[in-house]
């Protein structure tokens, strides 16, 4: 089916990273297909990047095209991405980028065909790295938004005491954030990152990593801590206390991570201004130096995860002997090790270990018994006595914790 030629800036071109897709072209034509796909978007900021590439002369020409092109930025979501796949994207110029050229059916009113040619816009080589880097920008500044919602929620879980904690180590946070909304508001009003405003804010990443080494050393402490237990009481009160420092732990961490794209977004402004022909090995390098810190975040946290389930597993091992404490054990690690997977995904850290079930004690009366029944009479006798003699004291206190571990682990389960 070919485009009709009466139907007019029916073009639009696709640039897509793996954070998000930018839709370029005339106004009406990319507000028509965001519509015709269901995609929420917001402003890609063509006219900065024009105004940016002009002043260095990296744009020889087609900055007017620029300037009277629409640009819009899609979030790439689980449901945005399956909607996003019949367009076929093709591997782009720009490193990390894939693009496509979509032309307008007149007669359906729906962008089906792709263009052979390369765009007017995105066939730029300055552009496109222009577009990368913004588009970086605007995941970055969405994974922020993120991040404060996941603080917002971590401060309400804080007592007094952990809240007042919590403020003391992150006031030199409070400053380099300050500093860095100063820069934005300047970035804002003059449309690029000066040497002057980078100046001001290229030093807080010192701060940043000085306050990310403090956290990352506290929960790797307390992972080794735990691990120096092995009794089930010792167990109960240990995970109780650590629960609390956990969380005050990786809400530090998450604040460091949004600090540092917050950096990142203006470094890639910096660059866009100062070396245009660089941006897209800097934005490459930005993204590498990002994957390390959250390897180094993902190593430390994952202590915690690994120790938590190993309580888990201590738990289950002793339940017919601590019918009450082991249950209790089992639920306290498993809010630690669920805080911890919240951690993970609000910072873009890939799912790795889950939280352990925790083991019903009649399961485990069960178990044993099972297994005596394969040892013989002597085992079957055995396992009765070891039943009565625990099951009188369990049936109250262990019935109602161990259905809410097994209640709970379904839940993950079907996530």
């Amino acid at each position: 089916m070919k485009p009709d030629d009466d139907a007019p800036g029916g073009e639009i071109e696709l640039i897509s990273d793996e954070h998000g897709l930018a839709v370029i072209g005339d106004p009406a034509a990319v507000e028509l297909f965001l519509a015709s796909e269901g995609l929420e978007s917001k402003e890609l900021g063509l006219p900065r990047l024009s105004k940016a590439l002009n002043a260095s002369g990296a744009l020889a020409q087609g900055g007017s095209e620029i300037a009277a092109n629409a640009g819009r930025w899609v979030k790439l979501t689980e449901e945005s991405a399956q909607k996003l796949k019949k367009f076929k994207l093709m591997k782009g110029s720009s490193p990390g980028t894939a693009r496509t050229v979509l032309t307008q059916n007149g007669k359906s009113k729906g962008f089906l065909e792709l263009v052979k040619t390369p765009g007017s816009i995105a066939g730029n080589p300055a552009v496109l790295a222009g577009v990368g880097g913004i588009m970086a920008q605007l995941a970055m500044q969405q994974a922020m938004d993120e991040i404060t919602d996941y603080l917002e929620t971590i401060d309400k879980k804080l007592d007094s005491v952990l809240r007042m904690q919590l403020n003391q180590v992150l006031a030199e946070m409070d400053a380099v954030d300050l500093a860095i909304q100063e820069a934005m508001t300047v970035r804002e009003h003059v449309g690029r990152v000066s040497e002057v405003t980078w100046s001001k804010v290229q030093a807080t990443s010192q701060s940043i990593l000085k306050t990310q080494a403090l956290a990352v050393r506290q929960l790797r402490d307390l992972a080794t801590e735990l691990d120096k237990k092995q009794k089930v009481g010792e167990l109960v009160d240990a995970t109780q206390e650590t629960e609390a420092d956990v969380r005050k732990w990786l809400a530090v961490l998450a604040r460091c991570v949004q600090l540092h794209d917050a950096v990142a977004v203006l470094e890639l402004d910096r660059a866009l201004d100062s070396a245009p022909d660089e941006l897209d090995r800097h934005r490459m390098g930005l993204k590498a130096a990002r994957e390390q810190r959250l390897a180094l975040l993902a190593s430390a946290t994952g202590d915690v995860l690994d120790r938590m389930n190993a309580v888990v597993g201590i738990a289950n091992a002793k339940v017919l002997r601590h019918p009450s404490a082991s249950p209790t054990l089992a639920l306290t690690g498993n809010r630690v090790a669920t805080g911890v997977i919240e951690f993970h995904e609000t910072v873009g850290i890939e799912a790795g270990v889950q939280p352990a079930e925790g083991k019903r004690w009649a399961l485990a009366v069960a178990e044993v018994r099972d297994k005596a029944l394969d040892a013989g009479g002597d085992g079957v006798d055995a396992a009765k006595r070891l039943g009565n003699e625990t099951y009188d004291r369990a049936r109250t206190t262990g019935k109602k914790v161990s259905t809410q571990v097994s209640e709970r682990a379904s839940r993950w389960r079907k996530n």
